[in-house]
């Protein structure tokens, strides 16, 4: 869900009504199953545990974007589930922190450990920032997965 959310925040265009309402659906549904499954990961962790907190965080602007209402036009709607997408991005990387797992920033899928992997950054969907992270070395080329990759 992390690439297809991505992909959505990388469209130059609005889509069509219809379509964000299917968007919004499948983002809402997924953010309903990750957001408890990050509350269980954090609970098991110290109180003071940063990237704990900081994901708990990350849930609570998730339940704040979901519970927004409806917004009036193409483009206001298109915003809200733009945020949608970018919540679940941010709470796709929480979830990964907090199981030590590392994800591939091209192809999504983990990079297991004593796979081959390069550090790896490119710019976000939001502008200016950057994402880094690490890419396996079979998906290095392009800029997306490649044939091979595990």
């Amino acid at each position: 869900m992390r690439a297809a959310a991505t992909w959505f925040l990388d469209q130059p265009t609005l889509p069509r009504h219809e379509s964000l309402k299917l968007w919004y659906q499948d983002f809402e549904g997924f953010l309903r199953h990750l957001m408890p499954a990050i509350e269980v990961f954090a609970a098991g962790l110290p109180e003071d545990d940063v990237p704990a907190r900081v994901a708990m965080v990350g849930v609570g602007e998730a339940q704040r974007r979901l519970d927004e209402p409806q917004a009036a036009g193409l483009l206001g709607e298109a915003r809200r589930v733009q945020r949608l997408a970018r919540s679940i991005v941010a709470l796709c990387d929480h979830h990964d922190a907090l199981r030590g797992a590392s994800m591939c920033l091209a192809c999504d899928k983990p990079i297991a450990a004593g796979q081959a992997s390069l550090p790896y950054a490119r710019a976000t969907p939001s502008g200016g920032a950057q994402q880094s992270g690490r890419i396996h070395a079979a998906c290095m080329g392009a800029g997306r997965p490649a044939a091979d990759c595990p």
